[in-house]
This record gives structure tokens, sequence and C-alpha cells, in this order.
């Protein structure tokens, strides 16, 4: 079962995706001292199903991040870029 569904994460704007992704990487640091004090987890698969999806938080706020900066680069280069003037030949 994922802890984050797809059309969840398709509604959840930047600052959403950075909470959830701070109470997600809290929920993993308490599974990881019960892990280091030697007890065995509630639920062990849970450590794996956190793992990805603060991996899949990661990558969603990244990609976000690098198609913004895209369409500023493109759109600048769009306006530095000068007309080109066809030179009749003689």
């Amino acid at each position: 079962m994922a802890i984050i569904r797809k059309n969840e994460l398709k509604q959840m704007n930047e600052s959403q995706i950075n909470e959830r992704l701070i109470a997600l990487k809290k929920e993993l640091m308490r599974y990881n001292a019960q892990i280091a004090v030697g007890t065995t987890p509630e639920n062990p698969g849970r450590v794996r199903e956190l793992k990805k999806t603060i991996a899949r938080l990661l990558t969603i706020l990244h990609q976000n991040k690098s198609s913004a900066q895209l369409t500023q680069t493109k759109k600048q280069e769009i306006k530095e870029k000068p007309k080109e003037v066809k030179k009749k030949k003689a």
C-alpha cells in the first residue's frame, strides 16, 4: 500500500510536499532508532515504503525546480536572441 498516491502528489504544491517530506523523515528516523536499539519495528515493511516515498517526493521536487529553470532559460534565450537578417547574394 502506497503512503501517498499518485493523484495526491499531483495536487500537492511545493510547501505541502516539504511538510510531508519532513514528517516522513521523522517517522523513518523513529523506525531506524528502533532498529538500532535492537527491537523489531511494529511494521518492518513500512521502512522500505517510507524510503521509497521520500525518494519519490524528492524526485518530484527536483523535477519541478529543473522544469521551472528550463522554462526561464528558454524565455531568456528567446528575448536575448537577435533576429537574423538574411543577406542577399550578389
